[in-house]
């Protein structure tokens, strides 16, 4: 009699709210790909550190997840893939997901002390990879310095908080309110009308991607007046020339944190605002608003927000929103510590949980609208892609600060300087600061570095000291490693 032995069924779960948008999006310019670093006070042993990253990868169900797609949708399924330490010899962020191959949405690569981990978009957010970094630089120190107490930590048994299965979107923005609940009697009326957001949302992606020069309108407030509407906002968009090879250019600026943080306070703002109202102003002085053909005179920036923050979640999973914050040059109010001021009372006035929480609920339903679901994937990567591209011409910069990292103890006195960076479609940077170090790392898919040579000059106006590290990028630069 011949036996067969029970399939196992694999574990899958629809991609969420957030990470559907990095899958229309990626391009070979912009991977949709970001990279955490860490800098050791020693060489990287690689023996150890696979070790380190096997131990961690039990930890974190969500990073055995492969990228599969349906008919319908995309979605993450789990995989007996095992992960595996590389030398790094790619450029930063290279392409991870490849729809022809079924592979892990990370790596993990070492350089001399520098041990990098680059995400997927997709699978992860900055929140979660750190989480991610932050328990392999614990477990690699633990085995490199304090072996014995790598024994005794083997004995305990350590709880998964990080599922696969776990979708902090749905579990905060689907649930119904009381008003809601109250309201059932009309369900059949809002799902006509949700289908008719849909069709007209997906129609003015349309529109708006086709645009050869779109302009940014203000949205009024409060009631209608007889005054003639206020002129429509140009961004300012920079353009340069493309690397050779698609490739990032980064440029990394690291500086002492305490000044910085003190310049932010004396304005009264956050330092992610601070940041942001530096790089306007380091565009002001390239004079790149006087060279815009259109006459731009407004940069805006996309500023992501940690929803952890307001709505508790221990997902590794995306769970974040994006808040657009800008200011127009020539209205009054231009100075750096003004900018910065007027930033953040835009960005406080969004980034309030009530203000959150109505846009996503209104996004989630959108999304699981009946004419939405039944749309076939690869027809929404399409609509998608096209909101995506609207989107990135009403913005000058994207920008992401990670903030202060607090290492656990056995790995904390052996990391100095953390590093954060994205692929970029348009000119970006990240923060993130450790051991009292600030790096402020700049990404863009053009050669040029004016706007990050002004910045740096602001900064040390202020009279803080800044060093200032770049990766190779064009042909000339390439052809020196080989000298």
């Amino acid at each position: 009699m011949k036996l067969s032995l029970p399939v196992r069924r694999r574990h899958w779960v629809r991609l969420d709210n957030a990470s559907n948008i990095f899958l229309a999006a990626r391009s070979d310019v912009d991977t949709k790909v970001f990279r955490m670093a860490a800098e050791l006070d020693h060489e990287v042993d690689p023996a150890l550190l696979q070790e380190a990253l096997e131990t961690t990868y039990e930890r974190f169900p969500l990073y055995h997840a492969v990228l599969r797609r349906g008919v319908f949708w995309y979605y993450l399924q789990d995989s007996d893939l095992r992960p595996v330490l590389e030398p790094e010899t790619e450029h930063t962020c290279a392409p991870i997901y490849q729809a022809d191959r079924r592979t892990l949405l990370f790596r993990v690569v070492h350089h001399r002390r520098r041990v990098s981990l680059e995400v997927f978009h997709a699978l992860s957010d900055g929140t979660g990879a750190l989480w991610f970094l932050t328990a392999l630089l614990e477990e690699y120190c633990r085995r490199r310095f304090a072996p014995e107490d790598t024994a005794d930590a083997a004995g305990s048994v350590e709880p998964e908080v990080h599922e696969l299965a776990a979708d902090s979107f749905a579990h905060h923005f689907r649930r119904r309110t009381r008003a809601e609940r109250a309201a059932r009697a009309r369900e059949e009326q809002e799902r006509a009308a949700h289908e008719e957001e849909f069709t007209r949302e997906a129609a003015s992606a349309m529109l708006r991607a086709q645009e050869e020069e779109p302009e940014i309108a203000e949205e009024p407030a409060g009631e209608e007046s007889d005054a003639p509407d206020p002129a429509p906002r140009r961004v300012l968009r920079l353009r340069g020339t493309r690397t050779p090879d698609h490739r990032t250019r980064v440029l990394e600026l690291t500086m002492p944190v305490a000044p910085v943080l003190a310049l932010a306070k004396g304005e009264g703002v956050a330092m992610s605002m601070f940041l942001t109202a530096a790089f306007f102003e380091a565009i002001r002085r390239t004079g790149a608003l006087e060279r815009d053909p259109r006459g731009a005179r407004t940069l805006a920036a996309s500023v992501p927000v940690n929803l952890r923050q307001f709505f508790p979640s221990d997902s590794a999973r995306n769970f974040f929103a994006t808040i657009t914050v800008s200011h127009t040059y020539g209205t009054g109010g231009d100075s750096l510590g003004e900018v910065a001021r007027r930033l953040q009372e835009d960005f406080s006035a969004e980034a309030r949980p009530e203000a959150l929480e109505g846009r996503l609920r209104r996004l989630i339903r959108v999304e699981r609208a009946p004419l939405a679901r039944i749309v076939p994937r690869p027809l929404k990567d399409v609509l998608l892609g096209l909101a995506n591209r609207a989107n990135n011409r009403s913005l000058t910069v994207a920008i992401s600060n990670l903030g202060r990292v607090t290492l656990p103890e056995a790995a904390a006195p052996r990391v100095g300087r953390m590093l954060f960076h994205v692929s970029a479609a348009r000119p970006q940077f990240c923060a993130i600061s450790h051991a009292g170090l600030l790096t402020i790392s700049f990404t863009s898919p053009f050669v040029e570095t004016e706007h990050v040579r002004e910045y740096a000059r602001i900064l040390t106006e202020a009279g803080i000291e800044v060093s200032v590290a770049a990766s190779r990028t064009t042909e000339a630069e390439l052809a020196e490693v080989g000298r």
